[in-house]
């Protein structure tokens, strides 16, 4: 009652204080579901999220009518694609794939000429990969229950598993043997596309073909430090029953069972297989809940197994990665089609160095003019790619988005032991400038 007096009396009088605290204490416990954090894979799920909204918008510039596009039409579609601030400052940062030019008092953006060849590199080597689609595509049919998956759904992860947007018309009208599109109800939401004929030789998962070559039974590998040793000893104990294919028949399995868990397992493994990054949102695993009769609570049967996954909730999404598939922040085997889109951030990072470099001269000859700052070497400038982030909101962090500043926040916020009215004061304000500034 007293903070709320105290606070009532003060300019902050239209921030919920309570709502606010609450929000952020559920936002905490929230994120405790994930794993101990692993530097480098936090690193490649960054790298992969900047690279994820320059191919969206890459792809929203290609299917406008003309060459180049509004940034206010962009700017709309800013909000699906999870963005906050100006379209214009966003694209400014990227000058190697995105050109930004003003005719008639209005901003346009077209691709450069270096996005356009990289975007033909990219349709060459998706035709080259054709048979790589079809059997991936055979796989995922041959996971499913009975054999169908719908096409709204599938829709959500195409891109995860490398199918040109159109698979519908490129892909699955040349095989009839293997595919077809049905429609048992005439509803255009229940759209599917249905095996045709089963090949054994396809319905092989990925670790069943390394044991064929090992010449070992099925196993799983753990990719954890010798450290973890209660991790340790529950996987030796899972990798010690019979592994179950992805591709059996499961009905005979018991729900919540040891073998169903495996089953889960080996699904789970299999689909991230074959995904390009290894990796794919959880929440978009679950909506194949009663395809691949997966469990209602998927991301407890995955936290259960740190050494086969690796679960995170960056961005507030989850996701989950296959670790064997990651060396570092880098994947072991890198797709054709990786291969390419790696070019593509390539030429987004010597852009945005661009940017940074261009950005930094200017801040300092400003600083040089009005004799605020001395001359420093260039060498000193701070080229991280996460600097240009914060250039929409035209600051730089501080207070508690600062880590130490943040530690201490938490541990007076969250500790048992009593605090004095003016540190809780303190905290809370903080809490209130960082949730609505």
């Amino acid at each position: 009652m007293v903070i709320a007096a105290y606070l009532k009396g003060q300019r902050f009088r239209k921030f919920n204080i309570y709502g606010a605290l609450l929000n952020l204490y559920f936002w905490r416990r929230f994120s405790l579901w994930s794993m101990k954090k692993d530097p480098d894979l936090e690193l490649a799920l960054s790298r992969n999220r900047r690279w994820i909204v320059n191919n969206q918008i890459k792809n929203i510039i290609i299917r406008y009518p003309y060459d180049n596009v509004p940034i206010d039409f962009l700017q709309k579609k800013f909000k699906s694609l999870d963005l906050q601030g100006k379209a214009l400052n966003w694209l400014k940062k990227y000058p190697c794939c995105f050109e930004v030019y003003c005719e008639n008092d209005q901003y346009f953006c077209r691709l450069t000429k270096r996005m356009m060849f990289l975007i033909e590199e990219e349709e060459s080597v998706k035709d080259m990969q054709e048979p790589v689609f079809v059997k991936r595509l055979a796989k995922l049919l041959m996971m499913s229950t009975n054999q169908r998956l719908n096409v709204s759904k599938l829709n959500e992860l195409k891109r995860n598993f490398g199918f040109p947007d159109d698979y519908l018309l490129r892909i699955v009208p040349k095989y009839p043997d293997m595919f077809r599109v049905v429609n048992y109800t005439g509803k255009r939401s229940s759209m599917e596309i249905e095996l045709t004929s089963w090949n054994p030789d396809i319905a092989v998962s990925a670790i069943e073909e390394l044991a064929k070559k090992e010449g070992c039974e099925p196993y799983f590998s753990c990719s954890l430090p010798s450290t973890w040793v209660k991790s340790w000893e529950k996987f030796r104990e899972f990798n010690s029953t019979p592994y179950i294919s992805p591709y059996w028949e499961p009905s005979g399995l018991v729900e919540e069972s040891m073998e169903m868990d495996k089953r889960t397992v080996g699904l789970v493994h299999e689909l991230l297989s074959l995904t390009l990054w290894k990796k794919a949102s959880i929440l978009k695993l679950e909506h194949f809940k009663r395809e691949f009769l997966l469990p209602g609570k998927l991301n407890v049967v995955l936290l259960k197994h740190p050494g086969i996954f690796y679960v995170s909730n960056k961005y507030q999404i989850y996701t989950v990665l296959l670790r064997e598939g990651y060396n570092g922040s880098e994947l072991v085997d890198k797709d054709p089609l990786v291969i390419v889109k790696d070019k593509f951030g390539e030429l987004m990072q010597e852009g945005l160095h661009e940017y940074n470099r261009r950005h930094y001269l200017l801040n300092l000859e400003k600083k040089r003019k009005k004799g605020l700052a001395p001359v420093k070497p260039d060498g000193r400038q701070r080229e991280s790619d996460e600097v240009s982030e914060q250039d929409n909101h035209g600051s730089s962090l501080g207070g508690i988005f600062d880590p130490e500043e943040r530690k201490r926040f938490y541990k007076v916020l969250f500790d048992d032991n009593t605090i004095s009215l003016d540190q809780c004061l303190r905290i809370i304000i903080s809490a209130v400038y960082f949730l609505y500034s």
